[in-house]
């Protein structure tokens, strides 16, 4: 076996610029949302109850800084949509989402409790 490459890693590394942020589970639902157009933030809390409005607000900048989200505010109506970095995304989405349907009940059989992280 070889061994692992310092930079294996490096910046500029496609693999180190994952589009999705593992630790932020919300960022490929809220992309789901968006997927028909634009959305205010009260509009993504109905199908994304389970968040709490913080986790929310942390996935949408996140997801603007990466460049997958803009942000388009009138007056006192804001709205999220998906620029054209984000839409070529729901392909992705749509094998992980499959992929996931597929091993669902393996999924469900190795899941570990005991070993979850934060």
């Amino acid at each position: 076996m070889s061994e692992l490459a310092v930079d294996m890693f490096d910046e500029i590394c496609p693999s180190a610029m994952q589009p999705l942020r593992m630790k932020d589970k919300w960022a490929p639902m809220v992309l789901r949302c968006l997927e028909e157009g634009p959305r205010r933030f009260s509009e993504l809390r109905v199908p994304l109850h389970r968040t709490s409005a913080k986790e929310l607000t942390r996935s949408l900048r996140n997801l603007q800084h990466d460049g997958f989200v803009c942000r388009t505010s009138a007056g006192r109506t804001v709205t999220y949509e998906l620029t054209d970095l984000g839409r070529s995304l729901l392909d992705l989405l749509d094998t992980v989402y499959a992929w996931s349907d597929e091993h669902g009940a393996d999924l469900l059989d190795a899941y570990d409790p005991d070993t979850e992280g934060g």
